[in-house]
């Protein structure tokens, strides 16, 4: 309908061209908005307040122009001026409710374009250093992450989801420290205990674990405890193999998976990060200062220059970050997304600042950031602070197991990346309407219950028939649903390219209000079979797009509840 819109302004600005009415060079990018108040219309465009300046008119007398020229359509009922010169079309019911049949056709498909012509993306997401469990933070960039990756591919990309593991500096070596201590039979008390150790009980079943002799595997690794408390290096290994082990457990209960696990330590092993030293040395780009080595940032829009090389002659983070990106780079994804906690806004100048010095041809603001705010979960109104396992914060798996995966995924990405959220438990956990993934998901599940039920009574849906009879879906309530289900593709799309998944949580929650009003408003079990196959098309129209749009979610779709 909206592409419907469009074309009858574009052939009305064509005949007031042709008139005299407006200047021949004038070729504006036609806007068509779906109104929020249906009193408005189902459509409005502010075309005459756009072009009132440069066509020497009034806003509201171009409008009446616009209005007057608009060829004849039969998708259209009526058009009104309103305000100062905005442009209200209201859909006629059959124009509506071709977006039924529209959906039926496409089935699981619907909503999906092919606008990213299969160019290549890489999204890195959590990328958690493998020295705990995940907590709620990388929960909600996982659910973030993935989701955008879905939305991606929904919109035509070739989509690589990349975990990266900081399995080298100083965190590891204090994880490593924590547990040879735990092996030896030392607890967080001793006064013999790592000064910046890990003291959650997770470090105790690592430590035994290795004690064992145990073999773990970790993507394409595996790795066998030596059991000797005494070799450092050995415990290292296993205990990076074990966490990363774990936190893959976690992240497949959530439902996410990666196409490639990138390890920091590769990037020494392969002489990436030296290389990437000598580039930025023989481009100039350096000084030393302190007996460290410091590269000049501030000549590409850093507020200060930064270290690379510390003065005891260990890298900072920063430089194996740069050698990094410019992999990502080599490996030929023209466009990188990294999702990341809102910790890492300090890094995203420096980096782009370090592949600037290296003078490779990759293009300023590059890569792209998406940066997700932290997550406070509350229980009764009370903060939760703790989970015993990791001993200082919520893990994922602590929310996965107390109010599953779908009202976590959904919770986690159901607002806006930069903005804070509140994780209430008690609410995610609960069966009413104000739970918004149960609301959702309940739609579903009634449209699914109306089928059945059409069965059980004898009263077999007939798709043929159905199409033949939309017409008669003329309720308020029954056009305001289609309206809401035609909409579903333009809002993927937007949810896509702006990289706000969050769009997609909202859009479902609106989707849902429409349906459960609709279904409260007009009686579907009808005697008329002709109303009733209509209206039973429709639910199934919405069923659909409820579990096309869940599933950019990775939230299930269920068909009781």
């Amino acid at each position: 309908m909206k592409d419907t819109i469009i074309s009858l302004l574009d052939e009305a600005l064509t005949t007031l061209k042709q008139q005299g009415e407006l200047p021949q060079d004038i070729a504006p990018t036609i806007k068509v908005d779906a109104t929020k108040d249906k009193a408005h219309g189902d459509y409005a465009t502010n075309l005459a307040l756009m072009l009132a300046k440069p066509a020497g008119k009034k806003p509201r007398d171009l409008a009446e122009a616009l209005v007057a020229a608009l060829p004849a359509s039969s998708a259209v009922d009526k058009t009104e001026i309103a305000g100062p010169g905005f442009i209200n079309f209201f859909a006629t019911t059959d124009a509506a409710a071709q977006i039924i049949p529209a959906v039926l056709d496409a089935g699981d498909t619907f909503g999906r374009s092919l606008i990213g012509k299969g160019q290549k993306v890489q999204v890195e997401f959590v990328s958690a250093n493998p020295t705990g469990p995940l907590h709620v933070g990388h929960g909600r960039g996982a659910a973030i992450g993935d989701s955008l990756c879905r939305l991606l591919e929904a919109i035509g990309y070739d989509v690589t989801r990349e975990f990266y593991y900081n399995d080298a500096g100083a965190q590891i070596n204090n994880l490593a420290a924590s547990v040879q201590a735990r092996a030896k039979g030392l607890g967080p008390d001793d006064e013999s205990w790592p000064e910046d150790g890990y003291r959650g009980d997770y470090i105790v079943d690592v430590a035994n674990s290795y004690l064992a002799g145990d073999t773990v595997h970790a993507d394409d690794r595996h790795v066998t405890a030596k059991g000797d408390s005494d070799d450092l290096n050995a415990i290292r290994e296993f205990a990076v193999a074990y966490l990363r082990r774990e936190q893959d457990l976690d992240l497949k209960a959530f439902g996410v998976e990666f196409d490639v696990y990138f390890l920091e330590s590769s990037l020494y092993e392969d002489g990436k990060v030296e290389a990437t030293i000598e580039r930025l040395i023989e481009g100039g780009h350096t000084y030393e200062h302190d007996s460290a080595l410091w590269l000049r940032t501030t000549d590409f829009g850093d507020d200060k220059d930064r270290v690379m090389r510390k003065s005891d002659g260990d890298y900072t983070y920063f430089l194996p970050d740069v050698a990094y990106h410019l992999d990502k780079w080599q490996r030929g994804f023209k466009t990188v997304i990294n999702e990341q906690g809102a910790d890492h806004h300090s890094t995203v100048t420096r980096v782009r600042a370090g592949l600037q010095a290296l003078e490779t041809g990759i293009p300023q603001g590059w890569p792209d950031y998406v940066l997700h705010q932290m997550v406070l979960v509350t229980r009764s109104g009370v903060e939760v602070k703790l989970s015993k396992r990791a001993g200082s914060y919520v893990t994922l798996r602590d929310l996965i197991d107390e109010v599953g995966r779908d009202a976590t995924r959904y919770f986690l990405v159901a607002r806006r990346a930069d903005s804070q959220l509140t994780f209430d438990i008690d609410l995610a956990r609960s069966q009413s309407n104000d739970n918004p993934v149960y609301y959702i998901q309940y739609a579903h599940a009634r449209v699914c219950s109306m089928l059945r039920k059409a069965e059980a009574e004898g009263l077999d849906f007939d798709r043929a028939h159905a199409i033949d009879h939309l017409a008669q879906l003329d309720a308020d309530q029954e056009k305001a649903l289609m309206n809401r289900l035609a909409r579903f593709p333009e809002v993927v799309e937007h949810a896509a390219v702006s990289r706000e998944p969050q769009q997609i949580a909202q859009y479902l929650q609106d989707l849902a209000a429409d349906f459960h009003t609709c279904y409260n408003a007009v009686k579907v079990m009808v005697d008329d079979s002709d109303l009733r196959n209509a209206r039973l098309a429709l639910g199934l129209a919405t069923r659909q797009v409820l579990r096309n749009g869940l599933n950019l979610l990775g939230v299930s779709a269920p068909e009781e509840m």
